[in-house]
């Protein structure tokens, strides 16, 4: 899967990119993250990207001159034109958009390509909006910009890529497992060696041998754990 990252900040990402299943992934080419600081298409002499907004207010807003620049450059390259409309996806990462879930990280790893666009400062030009396919946040809140927003949304993808996990992995994590009509649920509990430690045991029927009990007991556990967190909601 490819991503090609628009962002101010692609510095930010080498920690990230350069460790554990992300770097793996990268090694089996599993996984392509191209980074382009739209600073570059800049034309005047400071670099400008942003500007102050129409009618007055706090913060400095980006440019939808600067962001359409950078999107058509991307656009273009012969790996990313050569792809059809359908196998690539535009993404801004924006407090307003739709919040991800484990729903729309399944959706979205079909896909062979997806831009992300990182947002910063106090905000962006309204009409960046009609570049894009969808917009997403990663929650409720407010950060300084969309680079961490897309480092989640790139190794949450990554991991549903074929060959990137054991191939069971996935599909026993949280929100992968579902009840009997189909709700996500949190993950059951997990235990290793030692069987007690400090006085709490290993639960028994996990030491049966008995993968039907065990499947039926590791179930009942994820569905109290999705009770528990909604009713703390």
């Amino acid at each position: 899967m490819r991503f090609d990252v628009l962002t101010l900040f692609p510095d930010m990402f080498a920690p990230v990119l350069q460790a554990s299943i992300l770097k793996r992934a990268q090694e089996k080419g599993a996984l392509e993250v191209h980074l382009h600081n739209f600073r570059d298409v800049a034309t005047d002499t400071h670099k400008t990207v942003d500007d102050s907004p129409y009618g007055g207010g706090a913060g400095m807003l980006l440019k939808v001159d600067i962001l359409d620049t950078a999107l058509q450059q991307v656009l273009s390259l012969p790996e990313v034109a050569s792809l059809q409309p359908e196998e690539r996806r535009i993404i801004l990462l924006c407090p307003q958009g739709r919040r991800l879930e484990q729903g729309q990280v399944k959706r979205l790893a079909q896909y062979k390509q997806v831009t992300l666009i990182c947002g910063h400062y106090e905000g962006f030009d309204e009409r960046i909006r009609s570049l894009v396919d969808e917009e997403l946040s990663i929650g409720d809140y407010v950060l300084t910009g969309g680079e961490l927003p897309a480092m989640v949304l790139i190794d949450a993808l990554t991991r549903l890529q074929p060959e990137v996990l054991h191939a069971d992995t996935p599909d026993e994590e949280s929100f992968s497992i579902v009840d009997e009509a189909g709700n996500p649920l949190i993950e059951y509990p997990h235990y290793t060696r030692p069987v007690e430690y400090k006085g709490e045991r290993v639960p028994d029927v996990l030491l049966s041998g008995n993968h039907a009990e065990i499947k039926k007991w590791r179930l009942e556990q994820a569905k109290e754990r999705t009770a528990k967190l909604n009713n703390a909601n």
